[in-house]
């Protein structure tokens, strides 16, 4: 059985988890036994994830919301404690990718999302996101919204149809990007797609005229890390289970 410790260097060469400044710890955030037989992926480390993890089997958890953040208070707090415990009881590890997750070229939530939509010539976008076309004519609102929703499951998108009839330029951050919809608007893009939408999302589209669409923080990011279990399930010869907690946000 391979160790914890082959896995996530595997993981953290393959992300380049160097080349980025984070808000919180990339790769092993706890340390767990030794020897990976199944590993457990899912968005979030919640309490519910780490339950199901224990439920299980696993060995080892990966995530792309890990335990740790700036400007969290420095003391272990009781939510903390709850996420902790099931670990500690059960001696499973804990490795968090966030945004060399988002960004990777590949495996990353943007370029899987990007792919599930349809879209063609993939460049980067805004730091983390990505930028694409669609093909012919391009699409409608009511197509893209159509692909969204079905790309993030079935979840309705929040829909600010403001841009042109025909969609051609798509700029995606997924999570919470509102902001980077005006990188997008200086790019001249026709739409925009993140997670998690702010209050201004409405004010910048209606004003710049273009569309933005919004499906879901978690919803939309569940693409990366079900691929890095599903890499290293194949690298290593591991069990994989991605559990999805819902979430409505």
């Amino acid at each position: 059985m391979p160790q914890i410790t082959q896995i996530t260097a595997y993981l953290d060469q393959l992300l380049a988890v160097g080349e980025f400044r984070d808000y919180g710890p990339n790769g092993l955030q706890v340390p767990g036994h030794q020897e990976v037989q199944t590993i457990v992926t899912g968005v979030s480390a919640n309490g519910r994830l780490l339950d199901a993890a224990v439920a299980a089997g696993a060995q080892l958890v990966l995530v792309h919301h890990g335990l740790f953040w700036r400007g969290d208070p420095q003391q272990i707090t009781p939510v903390l404690h709850r996420r902790l415990q099931p670990l500690f009881a059960h001696d499973i590890g804990l490795a968090a990718y966030h945004l060399p997750l988002d960004a990777h070229p590949e495996h990353g939530n943007n370029a899987l999302l990007a792919e599930a939509l349809g879209a063609t010539e993939p460049q980067p976008f805004a730091e983390i996101g990505i930028r694409v076309r669609f093909e012919g004519d391009g699409l409608t609102i009511d197509e893209l919204t159509e692909r969204l929703r079905t790309a993030v499951g079935g979840r309705e998108p929040l829909v600010i149809g403001a841009g042109p009839e025909q969609i051609r330029t798509l700029g995606i951050v997924t999570g919470a990007a509102t902001d980077n919809m005006l990188d997008a608007v200086a790019l001249r893009l026709d739409a925009f797609v993140t997670g998690e939408p702010a209050e201004r999302a409405f004010s910048i589209a209606t004003d710049a005229q273009i569309h933005f669409l919004a499906g879901g923080h978690h919803a939309t990011e569940t693409f990366g890390v079900r691929r890095l279990g599903e890499l290293v399930a194949r690298e290593f010869g591991v069990r994989h289970e991605f559990i999805d907690i819902p979430n409505p946000i």
